[in-house]
């Protein structure tokens, strides 16, 4: 298996794992992923897109078609046998009716049993070895808050997915943003500010360290992962002078895991990491909170960076933006980031079959 340091792996589609469809989930169909999801099957040969299954409502898609002037034609699947060859002509669904018509822009939380339906079916699917990764079309949390979703977003409600169906194997997901030119996993996520310091550990950076590593090497084909590690502070602390986070435990927690043979530099300061230079020297930082990791990312790949969540039994990705209201059915809303999600998706899933067998 070659090794790649750049965002995107070439997958062994040798494997007989390539066949196997990927579940793309339709996330809130009031928003903006039924046109990528009709743009990315339009553009599925240009792009050498895998087939893919979208778990949805098929009238929505149909009505969202219409409405944008796209020729897709849209057909439910009954047995998976199929999907590759319905995939050439046609856009195959697996049918998760929605409750209430869908107004673009304008999402309802009527329809939130649906959105996951559609998760919860994409997952058990997977498990059952129909389908083999999941992309996930963006969700408006707020919405399904509203409807009693438990759960602070689509992360931590595959997380228990992935209990139910892999019972007794554990796992922690790991954020992971991706683009041609960074690769970047932020140690805390959806938590204030002021509340990161407490957060930051020596366990938790190890047990980061071990996932991410262990991923790169078995989904993108790195040998010897080269992992850089943000500081907290300004100048990643000075020393102490700028606070003692970098001192007392990043750098610790960064000697023990060199002792251990993980390629690791750092604490580093985060406003000169990510220059064209520095991301040369290694293939993914780990950063300290949400912002320090996305800022990054967004400025430097807004329409084309995926979500990946590490540390599951099984691959996840997502298109990183949300989903767009306020540009829904206008036409105006890129694909790319859905494309290169299923790109990913379809790679990850067989380098990691292929490193298993």
């Amino acid at each position: 298996m070659e090794s790649d340091r750049g965002g995107q792996a070439h997958a062994p589609y040798d494997h007989p794992l390539a066949l196997t469809p990927l579940a793309l989930t339709m996330g809130d169909p009031a928003g903006i992923g039924p046109e990528i999801t009709l743009c990315a099957w339009s553009s599925r040969s240009a792009h050498q897109l895998a087939p893919f299954v979208v778990y949805g409502d098929p009238h929505m898609l149909e009505q969202r078609a219409r409405a944008l002037g796209v020729d897709v034609p849209v057909s439910s699947v009954g047995s998976f046998d199929d999907i590759a060859t319905v995939f050439e002509t046609a856009l195959p669904v697996v049918p998760v009716k929605i409750a209430v018509p869908v107004i673009a822009g304008k999402p309802d939380g009527a329809n939130s049993a649906a959105i996951i339906m559609a998760i919860e079916q994409a997952v058990t699917d997977i498990a059952s070895g129909k389908a083999r990764a999941v992309v996930t079309n963006p969700i408006a949390k707020s919405v399904l808050y509203e409807a009693g979703f438990a759960y602070p977003g689509h992360t931590e409600f595959l997380s228990a997915l992935a209990a139910k169906h892999w019972p007794g194997l554990r796992h922690r997901p790991v954020m992971m943003l991706a683009s041609e030119s960074l690769r970047v996993v932020p140690l805390t996520i959806h938590v204030p500010l002021k509340d990161v310091p407490p957060l930051i550990t020596r366990d938790l950076i190890a047990e980061t360290v071990r996932i991410l590593s262990a991923a790169l090497t078995s989904d993108f084909g790195i040998g010897a992962p080269r992992i850089a590690i943000c500081g907290l502070n300004p100048h990643a602390g000075e020393g102490g002078a700028l606070g003692r986070e970098e001192v007392d435990i990043i750098a610790p927690a960064i000697r023990d895991l060199q002792n251990e043979g993980f390629a690791l530099t750092g604490p580093h300061s985060a406003d000169t990491l990510f220059r064209e230079a520095a991301r040369r020297t290694y293939d993914c930082v780990i950063a300290m909170y949400h912002d320090q990791a996305l800022i990054p990312l967004k400025t430097l790949a807004f329409d084309q960076g995926v979500n990946i969540t590490l540390g599951l039994p099984f691959v996840r990705t997502s298109p990183d933006h949300g989903t767009a209201f306020n540009i829904a059915a206008e036409g105006r809303a890129s694909a790319l980031s859905l494309i290169n999600a299923l790109k990913v998706a379809d790679q990850m899933s067989v380098r990691r079959a292929a490193a298993l067998s």
